[in-house]
C-alpha cells in the first residue's frame, strides 16, 4: 500500500476509486476532524465499513464497530491507499517490468514509445510513481 502523500497526488491527478472489500483508506477532511484521525487507516469490509451507492455519491458506512462515533463519510472525503497489485493492474499495457535493485525497486513502463523507469525502496510506491506519470500523460 502506498503512503498518504502519493495517494493524494494520484487522487488530485484524477485517479478514481470504486471502493471494494479489502481496500484501505484514510480520511481527508482538513479542519473537520482531529488530525490524529486522518492518520488512521481503515479497511473496507462488509462487516465494518461498507460502501453504499447513491445516485449522487458513494458513502462509506461505518457499521458501529469503530471506537469513535462516525456513521458515514463520502468517498470524496477518503483517500484510497491502493495496494501493489491494484497499482500494477492500473498500469495496464504500459507496464513492462519490475526489477529488484540493490536498495530499491524499479518499475519500467512505456509511454508513447518512450521507456520510463521509477525507483523507490517500497515496491508499491514505485508502482504509484509510474501510475502518476501515466495519468499525467493521459490528460
Amino acid at each position: 500500500m502506498i503512503g498518504r502523500e502519493l495517494a493524494l497526488a494520484l487522487r488530485e491527478a484524477g485517479l478514481a476509486w470504486d471502493p471494494e472489500s479489502g481496500d484501505r483508506f484514510q480520511l481527508h477532511v482538513p479542519g473537520a476532524v482531529e488530525s490524529e484521525i486522518e492518520a488512521d487507516v481503515f479497511t473496507v469490509s462488509e462487516m465494518t465499513i461498507e460502501p453504499q451507492e447513491f445516485p449522487t455519491d458513494t458513502i462509506l458506512g461505518f457499521n458501529g464497530t469503530t471506537e469513535w462515533a462516525l456513521d458515514s463519510v463520502s468517498v470524496g472525503d477518503a483517500v484510497w491507499l491502493p495496494r501493489e497489485d491494484q497499482l500494477r493492474e492500473l498500469l495496464r499495457g504500459a507496464f513492462r517490468a519490475l526489477r529488484r535493485l540493490d536498495d530499491a525497486f524499479e518499475v519500467e513502463i512505456e509511454l508513447g514509445g518512450e521507456t520510463r523507469r521509477f525507483e523507490h525502496p517500497d515496491v508499491a510506491e514505485a508502482y504509484g510513481l509510474a501510475l502518476l506519470e501515466l495519468i499525467g500523460r493521459s490528460r
